[in-house]
């Protein structure tokens, strides 16, 4: 069935010699389609361009949707909102490669969910269009926990630990997991803010690599399946 949707690319990985598999969050969910040929140098018989395959690219594509498990087919394929930052600036690129790696790792499920892409949609725009972005990735990943189910309760006043497990801020120190000094108050101050607050706010790169870690934990505790991104390095390394 040939269907119109917008897709963000994911991820791509080489299939034989001249093909690939794409990764996309569409707006009809998580879909992986098979490009054949695309990296071919036959460029004559070739509808679709490699370029609109980069990670995080926003698309308009006309699919060949099966919906039985197996690979898809994209028909056409053309990009809506073109990023030239995200590719550019070493900064951003980083958090590309970074939150990609994230977004391949929990996003599972094919069922469509219109408000999680447009979360996604909007946040990359704000990504590109924005100079200071360096505290971009802490709170995206925060505000991703909301669609993915364990957003932290907001009754935060006086307590003086947050439980990981639980996903609750406390008043005792729990047996659990958790935090507490420095990571619970920025924790606190960026709970319900948004990308613009949070770039004026003054994070020390150590208290942001910590928080990160912290909000790796976190996703570790509430997702069976997640694993450590291996990106998380070069980020360190790159907002040192």
């Amino acid at each position: 069935m040939l269907v119109a949707t917008k897709a963000i690319v994911l991820n791509t990985i080489k299939f034989q010699d001249t093909s690939l598999i794409v990764k996309c969050y569409t707006k009809e969910g998580i879909k992986s389609y098979l490009l054949k040929g695309i990296l071919s140098k036959n460029t004559k018989s070739k509808k679709l361009k490699i370029a609109f395959f980069q990670v995080f690219t926003l698309l308009d594509i006309i699919g060949n949707h099966n919906n039985k498990g197996k690979l898809n087919y994209i028909k056409e394929a053309r990009v809506y909102y073109p990023f030239h930052s995200l590719n550019t600036n070493i900064y951003k690129s980083s958090i590309v490669i970074f939150l990609a790696e994230i977004l391949t790792n929990v996003l599972k499920e094919e069922e469509k969910n219109i408000a999680l892409f447009n979360y996604l949609e909007t946040s990359l725009i704000y990504l590109e269009t924005h100079k200071e972005t360096k505290n971009f990735h802490l709170l995206f990943l925060l505000k991703l926990t909301i669609y993915l189910g364990f957003f932290p309760e907001k009754n935060y006043e006086d307590a003086q630990f947050f439980n990981l497990s639980k996903g609750v801020f406390s008043k005792n120190k729990p047996l659990d997991k958790y935090i507490d000094t420095e990571n619970l108050t920025l924790l606190k101050a960026i709970i319900g803010i948004n990308f613009d607050a949070i770039s004026k706010l003054n994070i020390s790169a150590t208290l942001r690599q910590s928080f990160l870690l912290f909000i790796i934990d976190y996703f570790a505790l509430h997702l069976p399946e997640f694993r450590k991104p291996k990106s998380l390095a070069i980020l360190q390394t790159v907002f040192k």
